[in-house]
C-alpha cells in the first residue's frame, strides 16, 4: 500500500473516531456569513478579490467548511471540493444541504488523481492549513493544480510556516517549555513523519492506522509553483499559529508560524 492509500484509510478511521459532534454545527456557523471559517488576514485577502461569475476549488477540502464559506459569502458561481476521505466528504455534503448551499460539490479522490475533465476549469484554487504536508513531491502536486487552473487564474495557500517544523510542539519528546525557540528538527528534513495517535483536532486519541506526512521548505513551495508556470505575486508571513496545536505558547513571540501565498498561472 502506498502512503496516499494508507493516509486515506487513516483519515477515514479518524473521522469514525471523531470527537462528539465534531463538525455537526458547521451549517449554523455558515449562516452567520462574513467568511466565518477564515481568520482576519485570510478574510482580508479574499475580500480584496472578485469572485463573481468564477469557479473555485479547494484541494484537500476536509469537511468542506472553508469552501462552503467562500462560495456562500464571496458570490462565486460554483465551488468544487476534492478530498481523499469519503466519509469526511459526506459530512461536507450534509453541511451544504443543511445550509442550503446548492452550488458546491465534493469529489472523492487523491489530488494527484484528479481527472482531466477538471483541467482548465478553475479561476481560483486554494489550499488551507495542513494540506501540502500530505504530499511528498510538491512539484507533482502543483503540476496538477496548474493543469486545473485557468490561464491567469489565482492559487492561494494559507498554511503553517515551514520554519515552524523546526520547533518541538507540546506532546513531542523534544518539547521544552523553557526553551521554545530551540531547534529540535532540521529545516531540510526529508524523512516522513509517522503518526499513530489519531488526528488530534478531529478525533479522540487512540492507536490509529499510520498517518504519513512530509516537511517542505519555502523554496520547495515557490520552486514547485514556478516549475509549473505559477508565479508567486505575494507572500505574507505571520507570527501566529493557525493549526491549533500550541498557539497559546508560540503566538506573538517573533516566530514565523503561518503564511499566505498568492500566485497566478501565467
Amino acid at each position: 500500500m502506498n502512503y496516499i492509500d494508507a493516509n486515506k484509510a487513516a483519515w477515514e478511521e479518524a473521522f469514525n473516531n471523531r470527537k462528539p459532534n465534531w463538525g455537526d454545527d458547521n451549517y449554523i456557523r455558515l449562516k452567520k456569513g462574513n467568511f466565518e471559517f477564515f481568520d482576519s488576514d485570510m478574510k482580508n485577502e479574499i475580500q480584496n478579490m472578485s469572485f463573481h461569475g468564477k469557479t473555485v476549488a479547494q484541494f484537500c477540502c476536509n469537511n468542506g467548511r472553508e469552501l462552503l464559506s467562500l462560495v456562500l459569502d464571496s458570490g462565486a458561481d460554483y465551488g468544487y471540493g476534492f478530498d481523499i476521505a469519503e466519509n469526511i466528504l459526506e459530512q461536507a455534503r450534509e453541511t451544504a444541504k443543511k445550509a442550503d448551499i446548492k452550488n458546491c460539490e465534493f469529489i472523492n479522490c487523491s489530488i494527484l488523481d484528479i481527472p482531466d475533465s477538471y483541467y482548465d476549469k478553475f479561476d481560483f484554487i486554494f489550499f488551507t492549513i495542513g494540506a501540502l504536508c500530505w504530499f511528498k513531491d510538491l512539484t507533482k502536486l502543483f503540476e496538477k493544480a496548474g493543469a486545473c487552473l485557468k490561464s491567469g487564474g489565482t492559487l492561494m495557500i494559507n498554511d503553517g510556516h515551514p520554519l515552524a517544523s523546526m520547533l518541538a510542539f507540546p506532546g513531542e519528546d523534544e518539547f521544552d517549555p523553557n526553551d521554545l525557540c530551540r531547534v529540535a528538527h532540521s529545516y531540510f528534513r526529508k524523512e516522513p513523519w509517522i503518526g499513530n495517535k489519531g488526528m488530534c483536532y478531529m478525533s479522540i486519541e487512540y492507536e490509529s492506522k499510520p498517518f504519513t506526512d512530509f516537511s517542505h521548505t519555502m523554496s520547495d513551495i515557490i520552486n514547485g509553483l514556478s516549475a509549473n508556470g505559477i508565479r508567486t505575486v505575494k507572500l505574507n508571513e505571520y507570527d501566529y499559529e493557525i493549526g491549533n496545536i500550541g498557539s497559546d505558547i508560540f503566538d506573538r513571540k517573533g516566530i514565523p508560524l503561518s503564511y499566505i501565498l498568492i500566485a497566478e498561472k501565467d
